[in-house]
């Protein structure tokens, strides 16, 4: 590998950090030090870790997206494994669903189109080709909601050249040829996963890979495996067949869950109620040819209690809409998006296929008269509003001013402005006469909430829009808790009662029917916009009563690490309902007893972690398990499942020998529950709650999941990662441009809570120079062994820098444990480090002791092992000449630290670092930046004095006396300061004469220390501090005269009289600014001072 690169940038260090990496990789392989083996005997509390990450999908290489989620659980498994534990953490690969499917049938359409290898048009030239019309089960192109055509615009086309999946191929790095074979979905399984296993090798992952495998029915004994799953929900009743709403994929013909999708994962239907608005005749001449059947404007709401209020509807005055059939009789004025999704509800003549007789716009609705259900007024009028929607519900409103904010302002706006009307041709008959009616009793706004509302927040206009939408959800929101109906069958009944049952006689009555569509817009991985679809479909009954209440008797006693993430789940589970398992096309595992169908991705993929524990012995470490030597996949059968997971009987007709089922059953019952599964936060809303359902559902609570971390995202030098942009690096690329251990050290650095973290490629480098000079030391420091210090550690550096070792060791510990690896980063490598660099400063001419500096060596590689292993591992062994891995070397042993000696070596360093400021100030005579800084050889200062006061007197005695008399330490809190002021003005310096400008003094001593022992406890209100002053600078008066540059340095008491004559003219100082405890005040002196 070449040293530097044509812009002259040396690769030398990198270069160094991946030999090292290759060489260490082989010491691992040799030993296999990462196979995880079941003890005999059950593990006791920490003597097992089990950790999982969930399966990537093998559709193209890993990331450092992946990198960063994987490096939690890597971080935390080697953490364990470090301090003596049994690890076991496997690795599989995700297949199954439509992804590779929709990516292989793009690249089969593109040869197609451009032939073999494929010749893409220009942009020019495909600005001219006009997209041919879609197919009847595909639906329309949906990239304006208003469009009805399918063909690309010349204006559509500008706006973005298409991504073509073969240069995303060729993007990989492969050939034509080599690309021509991924048509066929399998060669994506023979292709990705093997190199997914060389990165995450080259990585360094800590996994057992004996127990990795694919997914899919190209793995018989997983597809198995993910059977008996599916027979042992069915017979648990988690599984039925029945008509429900679900986001669905036209182009693909079958459900669109999240792993299917290229935009909008976790948005889930959206249920209205249509309300029938039947236009009375007769029609206008533009649909004069629809009489003889029923016409309806088709409104869709989620309020269908207000419907009483009605006094007018609302379109959009240049919005698309169409009179589409939606039966033999009955025709709804919609959009064409709205009429895609009734379609595939069933409502539609032409099943799945809109039936549009008429095009229309706003405008040609505009003065429509209309009969409403449940409306008091007979009759009303379709009017124009701005800010109606096409592209949510069905572009068609209905008004009820009395509750709607933003209903009560158009049509004020309409009644106010006849020039706004006459723009529309609006007569003054469909609006002046209508009022507001009363139909809700709001607690706090009313019987006319939203007149009320707009009132009070003074909006003027509907376009107001913050004012607005902030109006609608106060009144919305109060509305339904806390309003009671006055209007209707119902009134005197609360909103949130009646509601149901007023949409019940509407749907009853025939007078409104049920809509669904996404609550966002979702776009399948194949290409076309998701509709929500009325599907006769496998379900999974999540959100069942009894189950629920198991998933969250599971949750409450697992680990999440953080409320935040608690917070989700309990969200999740608060909306989850009944989830599609089942699809008809893609990768994956037959439904057992219904073979049309699919199980879809993120049903697979739920209890796979028992899998691993098994999957070893089954599948003899091949990925596809097409090695059936020791068991054969139709061996499998539901008996052998129970056995092995469910402690079932024993196995009376099996011929797999009884040893091996045995051997497989003590792997599950040893290594189960799952210890840790790490994530990105964006599954807990589907996969790890399916996860935790699933696992309540199948197995004993004993084997119900202990734990879930769940992380952000991760950013590349504080920009969102993007292929688009170049923004982006696969694992490979950051390997190769870091190193893997500088990699994972920017990977720790990055951040480990909830909100997205950062990848920064300085820290990267930086970590490359750390680490390489970190080792060049290390090898220096052992080659001059003869000249270090022998003997115990003897000097006040010694003891500090022991006592900083045990801190480490300590707080590196609990932040391991908490999973908090930036901070065992800060505290375990730069803290550490630091305070080496202090401890080499501070012996100066004494030396530093060899003892002391064999144990920083041997600690700081331990602490650093679990996030650069390569470099620790080699450092062991090369340098430190270790028997054994430091990855199994055990947690270092420590004293308890000596808080009161890291307070004292604190306070050494903060007064030496004053006095050099005040030195610096003195010497340079005062001077602003780029005045004389020119001082006279004979007027600089050459001796120091340090004046000590390690008590508290006078006025801060007293206030410390009133603050520790006024202290509750049981509730760690102070009472009011009215009460403490009373106390010192009442105390002895309450009483002399000049207490007003003492009490200008005391008041911010007496805040300051109160902050001070929030922070520090009570025992920053004592009057001396834990360590005699004196005695530690007098100890470290070599190390203060060679910091601050003096020749003469002398430590003295501010309470000795005869000390203060030292000071001579300066003597004043000490009043000026008098030393305290804590706060030393050195005055400098010349050699004319002197004289």
């Amino acid at each position: 590998m070449a040293d530097t690169t044509d812009s002259g940038r040396s690769f030398k260090r990198r270069d160094q950090l991946l030999e090292m990496e290759q060489e260490v990789r082989k010491w691992w392989d040799e030993c296999q030090v990462f196979n995880a083996e079941a003890n005999d005997q059950p593990p006791k509390a920490g003597e097992k870790f089990f950790g999982t990450f969930p399966f990537p999908y093998m559709n193209g290489y890993l990331h450092l997206g992946h990198a960063f989620s994987l490096s939690k659980l890597e971080f935390a498994a080697a953490y364990h494994r470090l301090r003596g534990a049994n690890v076991l953490l496997p690795f599989g690969f995700h297949c199954t669903g439509m992804p590779i499917k929709a990516s292989a049938d793009k690249l089969r359409r593109e040869i197609e189109r451009f032939g073999n290898p494929p010749s893409f048009p220009s942009l020019e030239t495909e600005e001219m080709i006009s997209e041919p019309e879609p197919k009847a089960n595909e639906g329309n192109n949906q990239s304006q909601p208003d469009k009805f055509k399918g063909k690309k615009s010349k204006a559509t086309s500008k706006a973005g050249k298409e991504t073509y999946q073969w240069e995303i191929m060729r993007g990989y790095g492969l050939s034509d040829a080599e690309i021509a074979t991924f048509q066929d979905p399998v060669q994506w399984l023979r292709f990705f996963p093997p190199l997914a296993v060389e990165d995450l090798k080259a990585f360094g992952l800590g996994a057992d890979w004996r127990r990795s495998f694919i997914t899919t029915d190209i793995n018989p004994f997983f597809d198995s495996f993910v059977g008996w799953q599916m027979r042992k929900l069915k017979a648990l009743g988690k599984i039925v067949k029945d008509l429900r709403y679900t986001v669905y994929s036209p182009l693909d013909g079958q459900p669109c869950a999240d792993h299917d999708r290229a935009s909008g994962e976790g948005v889930i239907p959206q249920e209205y109620t249509l309300i029938k608005m039947e236009v009375v005749r007769p029609f206008p001449a533009k649909f004069a040819f629809l009489e003889g059947k029923k016409v309806y404007l088709a409104a869709a709401t989620l309020r269908p209690e207000t419907m009483y209020g009605q006094t007018n509807s609302w379109v959009l005055p240049d919005g698309k809409y169409g009179a589409f059939e939606i039966n033999e009789s009955e025709v709804f004025i919609v959009t064409e998006r709205a009429a895609r999704n009734l379609a595939y509800q069933r409502l539609s003549r032409l099943p799945e296929k809109p039936s549009c007789l008429v095009e229309l716009t706003g405008q040609d609705l505009i003065g429509l008269p209309l009969r409403s259900p449940l409306s008091f007024n007979e009759i009303i009028y379709c009017l124009p509003m701005l800010s109606v929607l096409t592209d949510k519900g069905t572009g068609i409103v209905t008004s009820v001013p009395s509750d709607s904010p933003d209903d009560y302002m158009a049509l004020q706006d309409l009644k106010a402005k006849a020039p706004f009307r006459a723009k529309f041709g609006v007569k003054d008959e469909w609006v002046l006469p209508f009022e507001v009616i009363p139909i809700i009793s709001h607690p706090e706004f009313g019987d006319k909430s939203a007149e009320k509302i707009c009132t009070d927040m003074k909006i003027k206009s509907q376009n107001e829009r913050e004012k607005l939408d902030a109006a609608k959800k106060v009144i919305y929101k109060g509305g339904f808790y806390e309003g009671t109906m006055i209007a209707g069958e119902y009134a005197g009944m609360r909103v949130q009662e009646a509601k149901s049952l007023i949409r019940s006689k509407l749907l009853e009555l025939g007078q409104a029917v049920v809509y669904s569509e996404p609550e966002k817009k979702v776009m399948s991985r194949s290409g076309d916009e998701c509709v929500v679809a009325l599907t006769d479909q496998w379900y999974l009954t999540y959100g069942e009563s009894n189950w629920r209440e198991d998933a969250e008797e599971c949750l409450a006693n697992m680990n999440l690490y953080s409320d935040e993430t608690r917070h989700g789940f309990e969200h999740t589970l608060s909306w989850l309902n009944q989830w599609a398992c089942s699809r008809s096309f893609g990768l994956g595992t037959r439904i057992p007893w219904d073979k049309e169908f699919l199980v879809e991705s993120l049903s697979d993929s739920t209890i796979y972690m028992a899998y691993y524990t098994v999957c070893h012995l089954l599948q003899k470490g091949e990925l596809y398990g097409s090695d059936t030597s020791s068991v054969k996949p139709e061996q499998l059968t539901d008996e052998i499942w129970d056995y092995l997971f469910l402690s079932g009987a024993e196995p009376k007709s099996s011929d797999i020998p009884l040893p091996l089922l045995k051997k497989m059953r003590q792997e599950f019952e040893y290594w189960y529950p799952v210890d840790l599964r790490v994530s990105g936060k964006d599954l807990i809303q589907n996969h790890l709650t399916f996860c935790i359902y699933n696992h309540t559902a199948i197995f004993p609570k004993r084997h119900w999941p202990r734990g879930f971390r769940c992380n952000g995202h991760i950013m590349l030098n504080s920009e969102k990662m993007s292929k688009s942009t170049g923004n982006f690096r696969t694992l490979k690329q950051a390997i190769e441009e870091f190193s893997a251990d500088a990699t994972r050290f920017s990977l720790a650095d990055a951040g480990d809570g909830m909100d997205d973290a950062n990848f920064v490629f300085e820290t990267a480098n930086a970590a490359i120079l750390r680490l390489t000079k970190e080792r060049v030391w290390m090898e220096e420091v052992l080659a001059a062994e003869s000249s270090l210090r022998v003997g115990p550690p003897s000097i006040y550096a010694d003891r500090v820098f022991a006592n900083e070792i045990n801190f480490a060791i300590k707080m590196t510990e609990k932040n391991y444990s908490e999973n908090m690896f930036r901070e065992a980063l800060k505290t375990g490598f730069y803290d550490l480090q630091a305070a080496r660099d202090e401890y080499r400063f501070s012996c100066g001419l004494v030396g530093m002791n060899r003892d002391l500096l064999w144990r920083f060596m041997d600690i700081q590689t331990r602490l650093i092992a679990p996030i650069c292993p390569h470099y620790s591992e080699y450092v062991w062994k090369k340098l430190l000449k270790k028997e054994g891995f430091v990855i199994k070397a055990g947690w270092p042993e420590a004293e308890n630290p000596d808080l009161t000696l890291q307070m004292a070596n604190r306070y050494l360093q903060e007064s030496i670092s004053n006095f050099r400021k005040l030195l610096l100030k003195q010497a340079s005579g005062g001077s602003k930046k780029g005045g004389s800084n020119k001082v006279s050889t004979q007027s600089k200062p050459t001796i120091g004095l340090i004046f000590v006061n390690e008590q508290y007197d006078g006025w801060k005695r007293e206030c410390l006396n009133i603050l520790r008399d006024k202290y509750d330490s049981l509730n760690r809190k102070f009472a009011p300061d009215q009460e403490i002021l009373q106390a010192l003005q009442q105390s002895a310096i309450g009483q002399e004469g000049n207490f007003k400008q003492t009490q200008k003094l005391c008041m911010p001593f007496l805040r300051f220390k109160k902050d001070e022992v929030m922070t520090l406890g009570v025992q920053a209100l004592d009057l001396r501090l834990p360590f005699g002053e004196i005695e530690v600078l007098q100890e470290n008066l070599e190390l203060v005269k060679r910091q601050i540059g003096l020749e003469h340095v002398e430590i003295l008491s501010a309470t000795d009289p005869d000390a203060v004559i030292r000071a001579g003219r300066h003597a004043s100082l000490l009043k000026q600014t008098p030393p305290s405890p804590g706060s030393p005040t050195s005055i400098f002196l010349t050699q004319e001072d002197m004289a």
